[in-house]
């Protein structure tokens, strides 16, 4: 775990733009800055990620997939818009417990109706988290970007943050380390 703290995503191209295109400029402190046409240095800047490089961070991948609250809970930490654990429970709430309940007394018709829930509560993170890094709007709106990509967005989120956090204080994903104990023996006492 200590080598993913030098961790440099690969440069994140719009859509409209080419690789040939997007130069990769060198800046003081040696990280990466896609530099070219259409990229202003006085307008929003670019996002350190795509949408679906997911898999450039398989540590928050996974946890993104498996419990997509937790990781919810750590983006809204960090920005100062709730705790870890009120964040993730109203996350958990509206996504497993809404969509579980629309699904079974719907028959499955209703399924994508939590989404739009959701999607109206993170979408609210995701603008925030673009004005603090004057982040563009892409690849689409905010509500758009969590409603068709919900798990991806909160992975993306993540990456932006501790990208740009840097060394500061970066929010992390690690569980508490156990050790086992020394081993004993037992002596018998002869006197």
């Amino acid at each position: 775990m200590e080598g993913q703290s030098n961790y440099v995503p690969p440069p994140y191209i719009p859509l409209g733009q080419s690789d040939s295109e997007a130069e990769v400029v060198l800046h003081n402190d040696d990280m990466p800055v896609p530099a070219g046409p259409g990229i202003n240095s006085d307008g929003p800047a670019q996002w350190s990620s795509g949408i679906c490089a997911c898999c450039d961070d398989m540590q928050s991948c996974c946890i993104g997939l498996v419990c997509p609250c937790f990781l919810f809970g750590k983006n809204a930490e960090f920005l100062g818009s709730g705790t870890l654990m009120g964040s993730c429970m109203t996350h958990f709430v509206m996504w497993a417990l809404v969509n579980t309940v629309c699904c079974l007394l719907t028959d499955g018709i209703l399924l994508g109706l939590p989404g739009c829930f959701i999607s109206c509560y993170a979408c609210g993170y995701r603008r925030e988290l673009r004005l603090k890094y004057n982040l563009q709007e892409a690849p689409c709106g905010d509500f758009v970007t969590h409603f068709f990509c919900h798990l991806c967005a909160i992975c993306q989120e993540y990456r932006e943050i501790r990208e740009r956090s840097g060394h500061s204080n970066p929010p992390d994903l690690n569980l508490g380390v156990v050790t086992a104990p020394p081993v004993q023996t037992m002596e018998s006492s002869s006197t």
